[in-house]
């Protein structure tokens, strides 16, 4: 029963990823440019690389179930005030500045207090099967900044008709988790900026923040790019979001929630290096441009790219459960891949390689696949 609140916080923490179709009606409403509405995103991702090592060190000293109330009431109240009244466009930055703080904790804070509610050797099933209900999150937060508009009800919310529920859902996760008791794993000492960069000088946690950025970065390459490179070897715009993000999200959010089934068979660690073993030959059938390879490709990339967070910190955080909170801080602050690698593959693009700019994803799981290959200090659990 512990778990359940936990998994509900995953869920909850997919309310970011709606910012992002979100611009374009934010975008009518202030007559935005659109770069200003893309600064939604864009603070959300801001928050990670700015407040996740702070996170890690404040659930170090506070305990990682205190963080998770944070995050949540910080969530809470990001998705009240556009609830109550159409703020000004800066006060609306404001707040998803703080639901980027908000979730930004709840990542910090969530990855590692699902390993002190986990069973024993039941915490890499537990973390995979999370991140599929984050993709449930993502999705159904998606998809209802649209449809909920169409009740009488939220109608005359326009855009904001979602933020209500939003605002529900926080509270609702915030009084499940306020009444779970939690055994925390904790450190001896309590951490400090130096103890938690401190860590980076163990090659075993280095490559691991390494191959989170590389992985984040090559997934939001993947979101970017797919639908206009599979438009440019030819196939119809409808075609090409059907076999791209459509798909490849999709079987994200299957791979993970089958993931904390697999793992159930499989070690973590051979689990991961399955994963980054599609990801790249996905990656790759993709760089070759030719459509069916690159609709293989996609199918490829999706069931690898599904369950690469999971494993890499679930294998990570088992070399030092009692510094979880400051490794789960160094590999949150890593999302800001996602700001980065991406600019590489947009030169490639720009400067007219087509679906050769694959590569870049491609070599990022290369990565991946390589540091799969190293043993741990640890046998892996299932």
């Amino acid at each position: 029963m512990k778990t359940l609140p936990i998994f509900l916080a995953f869920l909850v923490m997919g309310v970011a990823d709606a910012m992002g179709p979100l611009s374009d009606a934010v975008k009518t409403q202030y007559g935005l440019t659109n770069v200003m509405a893309t600064l939604l995103s864009f603070f959300v991702f801001i928050a990670f690389a700015v407040c996740s090592v702070p996170g890690g060190l404040l659930a170090g000293r506070i305990g990682k179930k205190k963080l998770l109330l944070l995050g949540l009431g910080l969530n809470a109240a990001a998705m009240l005030i556009p609830s109550l009244m159409e703020p000004g466009y800066a006060m609306l930055l404001a707040c998803i500045f703080t639901l980027g703080v908000g979730t930004t904790f709840l990542q910090v804070a969530g990855n590692p207090i699902m390993r002190d509610v986990s069973p024993a050797g039941a915490y890499s099933r537990n973390l995979a099967f999370a991140q599929g209900i984050k993709g449930i999150g993502s999705t159904a937060s998606t998809y209802l900044v649209g449809a909920i508009t169409a009740l009488a009800i939220f109608q005359g919310m326009g855009w904001r008709g979602a933020f209500p529920l939003f605002c529900g859902l926080m509270v609702i996760t915030f009084i499940g988790v306020m009444l779970i008791k939690v055994e925390e794993t904790k450190a001896d000492t309590p951490p400090s900026i130096g103890s938690s960069l401190g860590l980076l000088k163990e090659p075993v946690f280095a490559l691991a923040v390494l191959g989170i950025f590389l992985y984040v970065g090559a997934e939001v390459c993947m979101a970017r790019f797919l639908l206009p490179l599979l438009k440019g070897i030819g196939l119809e715009e409808a075609a090409a979001n059907k076999f791209g993000p459509t798909m490849f999200f999709g079987l994200l959010t299957i791979g993970r929630i089958l993931g904390g089934v697999v793992v159930s068979v499989m070690t973590p660690r051979n689990f991961f290096r399955l994963s980054a073993l599609l990801g790249v030959i996905g990656a790759g059938l993709l760089a070759t441009g030719q459509k069916q390879l690159a609709i293989v490709g996609v199918i490829a990339a999706g069931l690898g790219f599904a369950n690469i967070w999971p494993m890499l910190f679930s294998i990570t955080v088992e070399e030092k459960p009692e510094r979880a909170s400051e490794l789960s801080g160094l590999m949150c602050m890593a999302i800001s891949g996602g700001a980065i690698v991406p600019l590489l593959m947009g030169q490639m693009v720009d400067m007219k390689f087509g679906a050769l700019a694959f590569v870049v994803p491609a070599a990022c799981f290369a990565y991946l696949l390589v540091i799969s290959l190293r043993g741990g200090k640890k046998p892996a659990t299932t």
